[in-house]
């Protein structure tokens, strides 16, 4: 399970004061919380600064892998960005995200196709957002079929099935669960991936949400999340059904994180 921690945004205010400041120290303490709590990529998105963003995101992404030793996630649809950010980004980045909306695939695919990197395909298309599982599965599949065609591996492409909030239709965890399961069936070796707090959005109690929310995905095949990986108690699930789902053997990962001290004091 690869966990993307969420925290560099600059939609969240903290993040934008120091992105603004270009306060490095800050944006460095917030990417070392979440990589030693179990982040396997960092997250960096400068996207409310709509002018400031090509300079910005690359700022970040040499600012964050100064401080750790770990891919980023670009959260951005702006190619320029993307492509100054790549040039100095360490490894190969993970790239959130592409869609089957005609001017974002069009700006989009020379970019992920002509540099080393993975891909987040967001089963949107031109139409409105998807409402059931089948529409999110046909859409995942046409870019599954675009993007190996323009030469992607299959391995590199993480689908995301767009997570809505039960808030406003309950039926949107079931359809998502649903799609997670029958993208993983229908594409061996493709990847799926979710912003988990988009379900719990508008709701009281966000993070038991969550929780319960990425133990169901799991089961489903979901194989990454987006989130925010110093949430003590998410990780003590994640590990726990990590475990009890097979994925962990003789428990050692499970073990392992107990012993260094990740889990909820509650856990």
């Amino acid at each position: 399970m690869i966990i993307v921690g969420e925290k560099i945004n600059t939609s969240r205010k903290a993040i934008a004061e120091a992105v603004g400041k270009k306060d490095a120290a800050a944006i460095q303490a917030v990417a070392r919380a979440q990589a030693d709590a179990g982040a396997q990529y960092i997250d960096v998105n400068a996207g409310t600064f709509l002018e400031q963003e090509k300079v910005l995101l690359p700022w970040l992404v040499e600012t964050v892998q100064e401080a750790v030793d770990a891919p980023l996630c670009l959260d951005s649809p702006a190619p320029e960005a993307l492509k100054e950010a790549m040039a100095v980004h360490k490894g190969r980045p993970l790239i959130n995200s592409i869609s089957l909306e005609k001017d974002r695939y069009d700006a989009l695919l020379p970019v992920v196709a002509e540099n080393p990197c993975k891909v987040v395909a967001l089963c949107m298309a031109q139409a409105a957002m998807p409402t059931t599982a089948d529409e999110r599965i046909a859409v995942g599949a046409e870019l599954i079929e675009k993007l190996t065609s323009a030469g992607m591996a299959l391995e590199d492409i993480f689908v995301d099935p767009l997570v809505q909030p039960v808030s406003v239709d309950v039926r949107m965890g079931p359809a998502v669960l649903a799609a997670i399961a029958g993208i993983a069936e229908r594409f061996p070796g493709v990847g799926t991936i979710c912003g988990l707090s988009n379900i719990s959005f508008g709701l009281p109690a966000r993070r038991l949400i969550n929780r319960h929310f990425l133990g169901l995905a799991l089961a489903h095949g979901l194989s990454a999340a987006i989130c925010d990986p110093t949430d003590a108690e998410l990780m003590s699930a994640l590990a726990a059904v990590n475990m009890m789902l097979g994925r962990d053997e003789y428990c050692a990962e499970f073990i392992d994180a107990y012993e260094k001290g990740l889990f909820s004091k509650h856990a």
